[in-house]
């Protein structure tokens, strides 16, 4: 097994580092790139879904992309503690007849010593809006550098 840098235990540096790794992957939208941060035992509760292990994750991952699409990230530190860190988020994508939709939620995270996720919690809710009132913008793929986070929206 390879170690995920950044290591526990975090610092808000090193937690907001992991949080933009993660942010930068699942805007990717690779359910196999992103399955790799995660241990192949790996616990996540998303919503109402338990599920367990990197196949799960992939799966899950490949549904939810094929529903959710022109996706776009953006995570952002809450709080950590020691091998935890907590994130608030919020993502936009449309449906397949075009209607705009805004995610808010937040995900508690547990990493092991190699800095892989073993657990995820995830509570969302979707909220429907304007393709007028979209925020999110930039080209598909990791939101760049010089893009403002959800403080820096007033989000």
């Amino acid at each position: 097994m390879t170690q995920r840098p950044p290591l526990p235990p975090f610092t808000m540096e090193t937690a907001a580092r992991k949080a933009r790794m993660a942010e930068d992957a699942w805007n990717t939208r690779d359910p196999e790139r992103v399955s790799l941060a995660y241990t192949p035992d790996s616990h996540w509760r998303n919503r109402s879904e338990f599920l367990t292990g990197r196949p799960a994750i992939v799966a899950f991952l490949t549904a939810k992309w094929r529903k959710e699409l022109d996706y776009r990230l953006i995570k952002e530190v809450w709080g950590l503690h020691e091998n935890r860190i907590a994130v608030r988020f919020q993502y936009e994508w449309h449906d397949t007849d075009g209607a705009w939709y805004r995610s808010y939620g937040n995900e508690q995270w547990e990493f092991d010593a190699d800095g892989l996720m073993r657990r995820r919690e995830a509570s969302i809710n979707d909220v429907a809006i304007r393709a007028a009132d979209r925020r999110f913008l930039w080209p598909l793929g990791p939101r760049p550098a010089d893009h403002p986070g959800l403080t820096e929206l007033g989000m």
